[in-house]
């Protein structure tokens, strides 16, 4: 017990005396001090007392499409923590191959009473998709909050990275290492976020380099959001002269570097791959990922804002708060062939993390 008041007072702030009083229940602890140390309680993992639970404001959907890339798992971290510090209650519900589509969460989350739903990377995000599925929604009484994609179609909040400043940023990085032919390498053409990674990466080229939409053309390759599809990606992109990669996910990114390993080429000497994400233990690869850093805490929190705000009745703008990303400068990314120098060429030392060297974005 007198660890856990220790942990719990550092936590929160304060005195373990005054954790002490409130885990008794006793008076003479201003509201907001009370609170710091629910919320530590919470942080910590420990159980509430019986007496200072609360009831729950009621449940929230929280919908992703799979809990494979490390990304998603983080955001659901940052919005259960969220909805809980607000008395909600949080209930995950996740995509699978061959299971459960996100039609039929939604209809199992809508019978059991959610006070709104949290769509992650969505069919939203989807070009081809029907949108009137979200105004049935609305329909029904049901608030909702959409991620990482965009429709014109759905009157509804969405949060979102900013795509295009994205891939400008991770351009600019490798063009200003002396890198020419840097190739894309991004899911499937039909989704939103896709689209404007596209965008981005063409804009970024015109302005660095003075590439074309023509030659940027075939400088994009269309994979899936996975380590093989990244290789896959990867592989056609250095067939293509490519000594740069940039990739729309970790996952890819990790993909590509092992394609430029069975090609007998070195990450970053070779060949320089730039991730997006920013996903947790990526520092911590071989070699340590430059990336993109999404947002996540902004993006969550202001997700649960949102929601919020349409669950008490005061909607917020049906509108898209973007998020602007920052690029992480760490040991997959080096000198192109036009940045180094005749001496660098032949010796090539290996690029150390530099975890620490980030550019906000």
């Amino acid at each position: 017990m007198t660890a856990r008041l220790a942990d719990i007072a550092a936590q929160a702030g304060v005195s373990e005396a005054t954790v002490s009083r409130v885990l008794n229940g006793k008076p003479g602890v201003a509201a907001a001090t009370r609170q710091s140390v629910l919320a530590a309680l919470d942080v910590l993992g420990y159980e509430r007392p019986v007496r200072l639970r609360q009831r729950s404001a009621g449940l929230v959907g929280l919908i992703t499409p799979e809990l494979d890339n490390p990304i998603f798992p983080a955001l659901a971290q940052v919005i259960g923590q969220g909805l809980t510090r607000q008395g909600y209650t949080p209930v995950l519900a996740t995509q699978t191959p061959g299971g459960s589509t996100e039609d039929e969460l939604t209809d199992m989350l809508v019978e059991r009473g959610v006070s709104g739903i949290i769509f992650v990377s969505g069919l939203h995000a989807d070009t081809t998709a029907d949108m009137t599925r979200y105004d049935q929604l609305r329909g029904k009484g049901v608030p909702y909050v959409l991620i990482n994609g965009f429709s014109p179609k759905v009157q509804a909040p969405f949060v979102s990275p900013d795509d295009r400043a994205a891939m400008q940023l991770a351009v600019t990085h490798l063009a200003s290492l002396g890198h020419t032919r840097i190739g894309l390498a991004v899911g499937p053409k039909r989704f939103v976020p896709v689209l404007r990674k596209i965008e981005g990466f063409r804009l970024g080229m015109q302005a660095r380099l003075g590439v074309g939409p023509e030659e940027c053309e075939e400088l994009v390759q269309h994979s899936l959001y996975s380590l093989e599809g990244g290789q896959a990606a990867a592989t056609a992109l250095i067939e293509r002269g490519c000594t740069a990669v940039v990739c729309a996910s970790d996952m890819m990114a990790l993909g590509a570097i092992r394609a430029a390993r069975q090609q007998g080429l070195h990450v970053p000497r070779d060949v320089s791959v730039v991730g997006f994400d920013d996903s947790p233990l990526i520092a911590f690869t071989d070699p340590p990922l430059t990336t993109i850093r999404q947002p996540v805490q902004a993006m969550g929190q202001a997700a649960v804002r949102a929601l919020l705000e349409e669950i008490g009745g005061t909607p917020a703008p049906h509108s898209e708060f973007v998020f602007m990303p920052e690029l992480v400068v760490r040991g997959s990314t080096a000198s192109g062939p036009r940045g180094r120098r005749s001496s660098e060429r032949s010796s090539s030392p290996r690029r150390t993390d530099g975890d620490d060297d980030q550019t906000d974005g």
